[in-house]
């Protein structure tokens, strides 16, 4: 068992005090002031010794656990006086789980620590442990947790509850969905905050820009916008923002384009040509159409050369099974054969002619006996 130690004779002064009045505060922190160059040991025990007269007192907590904190500094996460702090600091929420101070510390020091579970879960212990005006010192703390943890589903849970709290940080919780690949909530977070009027941007975009990511998105992933209607959204932006109509003419055929609507985006492209009015629109349509073209017509030629080469390796397949199967006929005295059979036949025509007359006409022989 660890026993505190007097160092000197100015201890017992200290001494004194404390045992006199032990449940006030003032005379604990003159003794541990007076302490400051002790060891840590002999502190510690000095703290434990305060806080079983004065469990309740801030003061004594505060330093206490931040020397604690400090103590462990350097060492693996793996020790084990990582625990012990960890269990200090449960004790301390015993009497302090209404202060915002004291749990900032110990979710600081729980997320270095790279547990995940454990971290969430008091996370969530401090936001209903405190009152909600006090909330605000503990979600950017919650939101820097979710995000080092990098678990997409974690984070995007995490910020549906802070956005309760803060709706007017949906774009970070857009630019967030953009990078975890979820496109189709992101849309429609966006397009939810275009609706609201009232909505003033806290990155100080204005609502054509906002538009225009809202239209970036929709367009380049149709297979995840399902419930926005976004031909519909992009026409209204077009009667709205005359500025910069050809991109949005673009942004409307890239979405037929990438759902492979070629014939609507083709329509799209020609409706846009005909109905802008600036040179700028109308080259970038164009540009942008004709490139379209180009893409068809090469993708036609390499499809076409595909189905030339395996039909071609079919052919080869075929020529090869054919000669496994059917051997060529037989030779003689390395002669072609076609030299071969005219050479027998005229040599049977001539000898059919010397046959003599007197022999029957049933004893000649037939054509039959000429080799094919």
């Amino acid at each position: 068992m660890d026993v505190f130690e007097l160092e000197d004779d100015a201890d017992l002064l200290y001494e004194e005090d404390v045992i006199r009045t032990p449940y006030e505060v003032k005379p604990w922190v003159r003794y541990l002031e007076h302490k400051a160059n002790s060891s840590q040991k002999n502190r510690n025990l000095l703290y434990e010794r305060a806080l079983s007269f004065i469990p309740g007192s801030y003061k004594i907590w505060l330093p206490y656990l931040q020397e604690r904190v400090h103590a462990v500094k350097g060492l693996c996460i793996d020790h084990p006086a990582y625990g012990h702090v960890n269990n200090v600091f449960e004790r301390a929420l015993v009497f302090m789980h209404k202060m915002p101070r004291i749990w900032q510390e110990y979710l600081k020091f729980l997320t270095i620590q790279h547990f995940t579970t454990k971290t969430r879960k008091a996370f969530d212990r401090a936001l209903q442990s405190l009152p909600i005006t006090q909330h605000n010192k503990i979600w950017p703390l919650y939101l820097n947790f979710v995000k080092l943890t990098k678990i997409d589903e974690l984070t995007a849970r995490v910020y549906r509850r802070y956005l309760k709290l803060e709706p007017d940080d949906i774009e970070e919780y857009v630019e967030l969905l953009v990078q975890m690949g979820k496109f189709g909530e992101a849309a429609e977070r966006l397009a939810g905050a275009l609706n609201d009027e009232s909505f003033i941007s806290k990155k100080k975009k204005s609502r054509h820009d906002l538009w225009m990511d809202l239209c970036s998105i929709i367009s380049k992933h149709p297979d995840q916008v399902t419930n926005l209607k976004v031909e519909e959204i992009i026409r209204q932006g077009l009667s709205k923002y005359t500025s910069e109509v050809g991109r949005l003419w673009v942004a409307l055929a890239d979405f037929f384009i990438r759902g492979a609507h070629f014939e609507k985006a083709r329509d799209i492209f020609q409706e846009g040509i005909m109905t802008v009015v600036t040179v700028r629109d109308f080259s970038l349509i164009f540009d942008a159409y004709t490139k379209f073209e180009e893409s068809l017509i090469t993708a036609k030629m390499e499809q076409m050369d595909d189905e030339d080469e395996e039909n071609k390796s079919e052919n080869e397949n075929e020529n090869e099974n054919t000669t496994i199967s059917t051997p060529p006929p037989k030779r003689s005295n390395s002669l072609p054969v076609a030299a071969g059979v005219s050479i027998k036949h005229s040599l049977i025509t001539s000898k059919s002619t010397t046959i003599p007359t007197t022999i029957p006409a049933t004893t000649i022989p037939t054509t039959t006996t000429i080799p094919t």
